[in-house]
C-alpha cells in the first residue's frame, strides 16, 4: 500500500501578494483516501514557478522546502497558514508544493527506484494566481503529480499526471498505476540473466523497434498507457502501430489532458497514446479497436478489480481482444517477430479477497496468470505484478 499527500482543504486559486500566507489543510491517505496515515509524517512545503518549462515535461525547479507541520490523525482536519513565496510579485503565479522530506528532489516521484513508495507520494497545486486586482479565493479542483521515467543509464523524462480532488474513481491515480508503471521502467532499462521467459516476452512485445498494437482497459488518468509510450519513444520505434487508452466516458477529458500536457514525452507518433471510450458492459468494441489492423500486441490492466460485480463483463471484452491476435503462419507476424497471441499484464493490489475470482475467471477463457514481481509501499499490501498469456482457445 502508498500513501499519498493531498489536500483535505486545498489551497485558493487567487491570493493577494500582501496577504503574507495562504491557509491549506493536508492529508495523508491511501489512494482511495478512505484510511489515514496511522504514524506522524513530518511534512515540508515549497513553492514551484509557473512556467513553461513545466507544462513541456521538463523538471519543475522548487524553493528550497521548510517544514510545515507534523501530521497526526488527531490534527488531521487542522487549518495551517503556509507563508507565500519569497518575493512575489504582483501578477506572478506558483504552484504549493507538499512533501514528505526536503533532501534532493522531494517534490518528484522515481519511478525507476524498486522502493517508489516507501515515503508518502508529494503533492503540487494547481497555479495560484497571485493579483491584487483579482479577488482572492477559489476552490482549486485539481491537483498535480511529477514522476520521473528513467530512460536509460542517463536519459530521463519527467511525466506531470493532473488529478481532480473530487471522489471520482477514475480521476486518481491509484496503487496498482504507479506500481506498474514502475515496474516497467525496471523492465525497460535493466535485465537479469534468470529471468523467467513470460518477462523476456513481454520486454521485447513493448519496446522493440518493431510495429506494436497496444491497449489498456480502465486506463484512469493514464500513467501506464504513458509510461510505456514514454518508454516505447525512447527505443524508437516503427511508425506504425498504436496505443490505445480506453476507459468509460467520464474519465475521457482528463486522460486527454494529461496526454497532452506530456505530448513532448512522444518523438514517435506511434508511441502517443489515444484516449478512447470502451465500456465493457457494451457487448461490441468499438469501430475503432476493431479497425486496428493485425490485432492487439499487449493488454494492459492495472487496478481492475475493485468491482468484482463488473468481472463478467471484463472477461468478456478481455475474450474478445484476444481474438484479434494474429496467426503466428502470418509472414507480417514473423517479420515482426511479433507474439502470435496478446501478452496480458496486470498490475494488482488485494483490497478484498474475493478479487482473486478474476484470476479464476481469466483461466475458464484460456488465459494464464503467472506473478513475476511486485512493488512494495509503506503498508502491509503490495502492488502485485501478473503477466498472462493465452494457454488455449475457448
Amino acid at each position: 500500500m502508498f500513501f499519498y499527500l493531498s489536500f483535505l482543504r486545498p489551497p485558493p486559486t487567487h491570493a493577494s501578494p500582501s496577504a503574507g500566507h495562504i491557509s491549506i489543510t493536508p492529508q495523508v491517505a491511501n489512494d482511495l483516501r478512505t484510511e489515514p496515515f496511522d504514524g506522524e509524517l513530518e511534512i515540508y512545503y515549497s513553492w514551484s514557478p509557473v512556467t513553461p518549462r513545466l507544462e513541456s515535461n521538463a523538471f519543475p525547479a522548487i524553493t528550497k522546502p521548510q517544514k510545515l507541520t507534523v501530521w497526526r490523525q488527531s490534527s488531521a482536519y487542522k487549518e495551517i497558514p503556509v507563508s507565500l513565496p519569497p518575493g512575489i510579485r504582483d501578477g506572478q503565479s506558483y504552484r504549493l508544493v507538499l512533501t514528505a522530506h526536503a533532501a534532493g528532489f522531494p517534490h518528484v516521484v522515481n519511478l525507476a527506484s524498486t522502493s517508489v513508495g516507501e515515503r508518502s507520494f508529494p503533492v503540487l497545486s494547481v497555479p495560484i494566481l497571485f493579483s491584487s486586482r483579482v479577488r482572492p479565493g477559489g476552490k482549486q479542483e485539481q491537483i498535480e503529480r511529477v514522476f520521473r521515467i528513467g530512460l536509460g543509464a542517463k536519459e530521463q523524462a519527467f511525466m506531470t499526471l493532473q488529478e481532480q480532488t473530487s471522489f471520482d474513481l477514475d480521476k486518481k491515480v491509484w496503487d496498482s498505476g504507479i506500481g506498474l508503471s514502475s515496474w516497467l521502467v525496471g523492465l525497460a532499462t535493466e535485465q537479469s540473466a534468470d529471468e523467467p521467459e513470460l518477462v523476456k516476452t513481454l520486454r521485447e512485445t513493448l519496446f522493440s523497434k518493431s510495429k506494436r498494437n497496444i491497449i489498456e482497459l480502465g486506463a484512469g488518468i493514464g500513467i501506464v498507457s504513458l509510461t510505456v509510450g514514454a518508454l516505447r519513444s525512447a527505443a524508437k520505434p516503427a511508425e506504425k502501430g498504436c496505443i490505445i487508452a480506453t476507459d468509460l466516458a467520464s474519465a475521457i477529458p482528463l486522460l486527454e489532458h494529461n496526454i497532452e500536457c506530456n505530448d513532448g514525452l512522444f518523438s514517435c507518433p506511434s508511441a502517443r497514446p489515444q484516449a478512447l471510450v470502451l465500456d465493457w458492459d457494451e457487448e461490441r468494441l468499438p469501430d475503432e479497436v476493431l479497425a486496428v489492423e493485425e490485432g492487439f500486441d499487449a493488454i494492459i490492466m492495472a487496478d481492475v478489480t475493485y468491482n468484482t460485480a463488473s468481472f463478467p463483463s471484463l472477461i468478456r471484452t478481455l475474450s474478445s481482444l484476444t481474438k484479434f491476435h494474429r496467426s503466428s503462419t502470418d509472414p507480417a507476424h514473423a517479420a515482426n517477430k511479433s507474439p502470435s497471441s496478446p501478452v496480458i499484464f496486470l498490475g494488482y493490489k488485494e483490497r478484498d479477497a474475493a478479487e482473486r475470482t478474476l484470476w479464476d475467471m481469466a483461466r475458464d477463457i484460456g488465459i494464464e496468470f503467472v506473478r513475476v514481481g511486485e512493488r512494495r509501499g509503506a503498508g502491509n499490501e503490495p502492488v502485485e505484478i501478473w503477466i498472462g498469456r493465452i494457454e488455449s482457445e475457448v
